[in-house]
């Protein structure tokens, strides 16, 4: 099976579910549109991660989408860190039909400048508001999303802290851009990833990483660093995602799974490993 680990479903902006901020992307994309170009590229399923731009912390419209196609997706729900109910919202989400994990976004302001205004604020004490959200997830067996861009040693100080929390690093732990141009220092931080692959809980979600080539598609130049990092965490804990719709302006749906589908870089059996097998892995879910 096709697996795309990580889209966005959102609704037009109306008052009845209006919308915090502005995602980069078309002005809607429903669930019924995001099937149809799911099966226009051939994807089987797919991991709705509730568009934080837009909705924050309320999930309810992925989970409609869900609820409607439970065949075809699963749900992460985005956190607040400095939430002080966050504990009781992940044991609550963690009973929810269809949720895999949840999400946490940490991302010091300045190494994104455009999208800052979109990220959570930061707590007064980050440590300890993410060791609650880690030692919750820990407690009801939920992965954790991380989005831990320009701060990866967080993610390495909660892999050591929570062993037994399964953590899967979003967009593979690098700047990724909304728009062209792709950024000169793209690949400043690889090295700072690779390290993390000493820790036996983290998976790493290679999502969006067509939006990092120069050349466009095929993307032939993105090939280096995703081979190390394959290298590096074996294929078992690399899960390919399009970050869809957010990739828009860089590459087509379609064209962001050909470029792995297509390609002889990949045997067989990394490919399918890739392309969904270590995400039902991981997330412990088997569509359909």
């Amino acid at each position: 099976m096709i697996i795309d680990a990580q889209v966005h479903v959102y609704e037009r902006n109306h008052p009845g579910r209006p919308w915090a901020n502005t995602l980069h992307g078309p002005p809607e994309m429903t669930g019924d549109q995001m099937i149809a170009a799911m099966d226009e590229a051939g994807v089987d399923a797919a991991v709705l991660v509730s568009a934080w731009t837009m909705y924050r912390d309320d999930a309810s419209y992925a989970v409609e989408v869900r609820n409607a196609h439970p065949d075809r997706f699963a749900l992460v729900k985005p956190l607040i860190p400095a939430d002080p109910a966050v504990e009781e919202t992940i044991a609550d989400w963690a009973r929810t039909p269809g949720a895999v994990a949840v999400r946490v976004i940490s991302i010091p302001s300045g190494a994104i400048p455009s999208m800052v205004s979109v990220f959570p604020e930061t707590p007064d004490d980050p440590e300890k508001a993410l060791g609650r959200i880690f030692a919750a997830a820990t407690r009801h067996s939920i992965p954790v999303n991380y989005t831990c861009i320009g701060c990866l040693d967080q993610a390495a100080t909660m892999a050591k802290a929570y062993p037994d929390c399964q953590i899967v690093i979003d967009h593979m732990g690098l700047k990724q851009p909304y728009e062209p141009p792709v950024p000169a220092d793209a690949f400043d931080d690889l090295a700072k990833v690779l390290e993390l692959a000493r820790f036996d809980n983290i998976a790493l979600k290679i999502s969006g990483l067509c939006t990092l080539s120069s050349q466009g598609y095929p993307c032939d130049d993105i090939w280096d660093p995703l081979t190390r990092a394959i290298d590096a965490f074996g294929i078992d804990r690399c899960m390919w995602g399009t970050d869809w719709t957010r990739a828009l302006s860089m590459i087509g749906y379609r064209e962001s799974v050909d470029v792995f589908r297509d390609s002889d870089r990949l045997s067989d059996s990394d490919r399918a490993a890739f392309l969904g097998g270590t995400l039902q892995k991981i997330y412990n879910w088997p569509p359909g």
